[in-house]
């Protein structure tokens, strides 16, 4: 039986656990699974189903049972998954050498934060917002470029590390067990000749 002191401090504890309270903040956070989708799994849509399928028959040959072809689906997925992955840091990469961040502000949103900072400042009496931090201009070589837009990526690329890594888990367990299911079935075919 829980005391009203364990009790209070419980409520107190949920409602400071209840996610943003502010529109912007709400706004935000309902967008959290809409970054890069990539927890969700491969082969949701009918186009990445066919293309994972295609790819399991190359892999298993024409001549496959149910159980290679199944080995194979297996391995296509994952590997459709890892090359998806990969696909979306290069994306993500080459966004942040185009534009110089990886989020581009919207148009309204800057307009209206600027409006809202020259309110402030006529408030204050002063003649003209303080300066905001601008994005440092990228370098307009091609390796430095390159560089300073991994560097700038980089908090978003060590989040895409962990899908990564799970694919490439994935993809090298299918192919062990693919392999193994080869061998075995190869041997067992050489014996009974």
């Amino acid at each position: 039986m829980a005391t009203e002191r364990q009790i209070a401090a419980n409520r107190r504890n949920a409602r400071r656990s209840t996610g943003p309270r502010s529109a912007a903040g709400r706004k935000r956070s309902s967008r959290n699974s809409l970054r890069h989708g990539l927890a969700a799994g491969v082969a949701t849509t009918a186009e990445r189903l066919n293309h994972v399928e295609q790819l399991a028959r190359k892999i298993a040959g024409a001549n496959a049972d149910v159980v290679r072809l199944g080995n194979a689906r297996t391995l296509a997925r994952a590997a459709f998954e890892l090359a998806q992955i990969r696909r979306v840091k290069v994306t993500l990469i080459s966004r942040v050498a185009t534009f110089g961040a990886f989020e581009t502000p919207d148009a309204s949103e800057t307009a209206a934060l600027h409006f809202k900072q020259l309110l402030r400042c006529i408030k204050r009496g002063e003649l003209a917002p303080p300066n905001r931090a601008e994005i440092p201009a990228m370098p307009a070589t091609d390796p430095e470029r390159t560089a300073e837009a991994i560097r700038r990526a980089l908090p978003e690329l060590i989040k895409l590390d962990r899908y990564e890594r799970r694919a490439a888990v994935r993809r090298a367990r299918a192919l062990r067990s693919f392999l193994e299911w080869k061998i075995r079935n190869t041997t067992y075919d050489h014996a009974l000749r």
